[in-house]
């Protein structure tokens, strides 16, 4: 990782925060105390900033830096607020396309889902806060610049975003093995979201309930799923295959 990338210290990120420069992530030593640490907190659980309590030892590894027991990954972008985007994109004459991914952990596959999704005329990226991979400098690389040019939506709630979708009029399609619905029987040409889980794990349940409709992506060798950067392609030049036609 990039050295330039990252704070040291406690006031240091306090600064950085006040100054409205975004981060990625904070890591933060167990046990810290202090009136400093207070006030770091205090802004963390203000603004919502994804964060860890680790041991010294892993903080030692990421820096022999004088870290004080916080290191802060600055981002690599400048995240979007889902509560702009849809009526922006409403307001250009644009039918709405977003992508949410739910617990993608592999950098590269958010990077190739990014390039993807670019390429495929997406409006936004939207990513959970916690349990989804970092947009650090392998997943930018990976995404040859893409999300650099991506919207991209850090949620702090999934179920929140997708009900505040559902709420603007999109539909929610989401893509999964438990459905005999083939994916190119949905109709993508209409305002809406398309949902991608994790290969291991897949989509949550609470957010399937919330979904229009579920597909799938037949596969016919012995291994029982695409990459889910592939199968976010499918998925997405499907829907501008159709929006096209129109």
């Amino acid at each position: 990782m990039k050295k330039e990338t990252y704070i040291y210290g406690i006031r240091p990120a306090i600064e950085a925060i006040k100054s409205g420069k975004e981060l990625e992530k904070i890591f933060l030593q167990n046990g810290l105390k202090g009136e400093g640490f207070r006030e770091l907190f205090d802004l963390i659980r203000t603004l919502e900033i994804p964060f860890q309590f680790v041991p010294i030892e892993k903080l030692n590894r990421l820096s022999r830096q004088n870290h004080q027991g916080v290191i802060s990954y600055v981002s690599e972008i400048t995240y979007q607020r889902i509560e702009d985007l849809i009526p922006f994109v409403f307001e250009q004459g644009r039918m709405p396309l977003f992508l949410i991914l739910d617990r993608v952990t592999d950098v590269r596959n958010v990077g190739a889902i990014a390039r993807t999704a670019e390429c495929a005329g997406v409006d936004g990226l939207i990513l959970p806060a916690r349990g989804s991979a970092q947009i650090n400098s392998d997943a930018i690389k990976t995404s040859a610049g893409a999300l650099y040019k991506l919207p991209v939506v850090r949620s702090q709630n999934i179920k929140e975003t997708i009900e505040f979708m559902k709420n603007s009029g999109l539909s929610i399609i989401a893509a999964s093995e438990k459905t005999p619905n083939d994916y190119t029987e949905a109709d993508y040409n209409k305002p809406m979201a398309l949902i991608m889980g994790s290969e291991g794990e897949g989509i949550s349940e609470e957010y399937l309930k919330l979904t229009d409709k579920v597909v799938r992506i037949p596969v016919l060798g012995e291994i029982e799923s695409l990459n889910v950067s592939v199968a976010s392609g499918v998925i997405l030049f499907e829907a501008l295959r159709q929006r096209r036609m129109k």
